[in-house]
């Protein structure tokens, strides 16, 4: 009798046990994974959901072959009723225990956890905790130089505003997600954004590129609407003169910007700009002449990039090094005698009291002006 009683307590421990080594290993694979991902501990009750549905998986399909195999076995015994309750409550505890050793082993992995090493070393991606990356903008943002500013409200409601983005970023990637927002959001033109590892932004400057043809017309010219007769083939962009019929008179030399309805518009330059607007002129369109400085004025006025200048310190870092180390595209330097070299060569040294004329984005731009400071390279 002592022996088969053995052997049964042997049993029930068995299909007590085994289900709970089940719940146990379920729910710290989870808590890996879930340290993996989420970068922190798994949730006591989700741990034990997850191991007893484990169990309760089990015990189902036991029970059920059981009753399949021996259609005699009574569901409403009270020793098996007994050993599926306690099942259940050692399946639990073991699941806290699986939980546990899970998230453990997930810290003391570098491949899972990514200690400060990998991170530091290899690891591009920003440094988030939570399941999404939380970027809180500062409270002070400064304007681009070089661009128009943004309303004062628009800067009020954005300072220490925090914008959400999800994980698994890199650096460069959520500072172009940052951006595209600010632009599409916020209809702001120019965004010059610092951003460190850990996803906080340690610098902050917006610019409004002004819509219309204010930023295409060259310095020294202006944009008038007229009555006047474009040839059939005139499109935008081209060169024009304008001529009165009676008598018949070169008035202006422009280019030619629309057309509405009889109504053109022409950017001409402003001593032409006294005309007769309610007179009738006729347009008559010029071969297109080399005119690079209006070009590039144009181009650049409506391009990310922008132009500045930024003088070289007697004690910056930039004493003697080359154009190619600025990091921007340099267009002229200024040397100390007042000369302008313009595109100098890339060889070329820099010497102090030099005036770098750069192209660039403002990001760039600020941080040539930061170089050449001598007070920036000693902090």
């Amino acid at each position: 009798m002592i022996g088969v009683a053995l052997a049964e307590v042997a049993v029930n421990a068995a299909r007590i046990l085994g289900p709970a080594a089940l719940s146990g290993a379920t729910a710290g694979g989870v808590a890996v994974g879930y340290r993996w991902y989420a970068r922190e501990r798994l949730p006591a009750r989700l741990a034990l959901l997850v191991g007893l549905s484990a169990v309760a998986v089990w015990l189902n399909t036991l029970v059920a072959l059981r009753q399949y195999i021996d259609p005699g076995t009574d569901p409403f015994d009270a020793s098996a009723a007994l050993v599926t309750v306690t099942t259940f409550v050692v399946a639990g505890v073991a699941a806290q225990g699986g939980r546990h050793l899970g998230d453990r082993i997930a810290r003391e992995s570098t491949v899972l956890a990514g200690s400060r090493s990998i991170e530091g070393e290899v690891s591009p991606f920003v440094q988030a905790v939570g399941r999404v990356i939380a970027v809180e903008l500062p409270a002070t943002i400064d304007d681009v130089e070089g661009y128009d500013p943004v309303r004062e409200e628009l800067r009020e409601s954005l300072a220490g505003t925090t914008m959400l983005f999800p994980r698994g970023l890199t650096v460069t990637e959520l500072r172009e997600r940052l951006v595209t927002r600010l632009k599409e959001d916020y209809d702001v033109s120019q965004v010059d954004v610092d951003l460190s590892a850990d996803g906080g932004v340690g610098y902050l400057a917006l610019g409004r590129r002004a819509a219309g043809l204010g930023p295409t017309l060259p310095p020294g010219h202006v944009a008038v609407a007229l009555r006047a007769d474009p040839a059939p083939e005139a499109s935008p962009g081209d060169a024009v003169q304008l001529w009165t019929d009676d008598p018949p008179r070169r008035v202006a030399t422009g280019e030619l910007r629309g057309v509405t309805d009889g109504v053109a518009t022409v950017a001409i330059e402003e001593e032409d700009a006294a005309i007769d607007r309610d007179r009738r002129y006729r347009l008559v369109t010029r071969s297109p002449d080399q005119r690079p400085d209006r070009e590039f004025a144009t181009v650049l006025r409506a391009a990310d990039e922008t132009t500045g200048s930024s003088t070289v310190a007697a004690d910056s870092a930039l004493v003697g090094r080359e154009v190619r180390a600025v990091g921007v595209s340099v267009a002229a330097i200024r040397t100390t005698d007042g000369d302008l070299e313009a595109l100098p060569s890339p060889s070329r040294s820099l010497a102090a009291g030099e005036t770098i004329h750069a192209i660039g984005r403002p990001e760039a731009l600020r941080r040539l002006e930061s170089r050449a400071s001598a007070e920036a390279e000693r902090s």
